[in-house]
């Protein structure tokens, strides 16, 4: 495993956490949901790309 993959998924959390901060302390909490959800989404992004390399790296070692 990367440990780049860890640090961009660590990132993006953090960024979440902090605005999901800002914004439930302003008042905007539906704004403050969305943001997390978008933070869900983009990690998910990330991790099914990275399976669907590891399910390409699979099938070409054993030539399927």
């Amino acid at each position: 495993m990367e440990v780049d993959l860890i640090f961009k998924i660590a990132a993006v959390g953090i960024l979440v956490a902090v605005l999901n901060i800002l914004l439930s302390r302003s008042g905007r909490d539906e704004q403050a949901l969305m943001v997390t959800i978008a933070g869900l989404v983009c990690v998910l992004v990330i991790v099914v790309r990275e399976i669907s390399d590891l399910f390409a790296l699979i099938k070409q070692l054993f030539s399927l």
